[in-house]
């Protein structure tokens, strides 16, 4: 049967949380930068396909 391993401390598990946190944020921010560069049409490290026809209709 499953025995659990010693008590992690409270610094520990706020310190994972906080690093975790991080890394969520940092991320969200990645995304929201590559989105509004792709909106306003001065990406240039991020290439993205572009279909012909839709440019005729429009």
């Amino acid at each position: 049967m499953a025995v659990p391993k010693k008590k992690k401390s409270k610094s520990k598990r706020n310190h994972r949380h906080a690093v975790w946190k991080g890394k969520a944020a940092l991320a969200a921010q990645k995304a929201m930068s590559l989105g509004k560069s792709v909106l306003t049409g001065k990406s240039q490290g991020f290439v993205y396909p572009i279909d012909e026809e839709e440019e005729n209709d429009e």
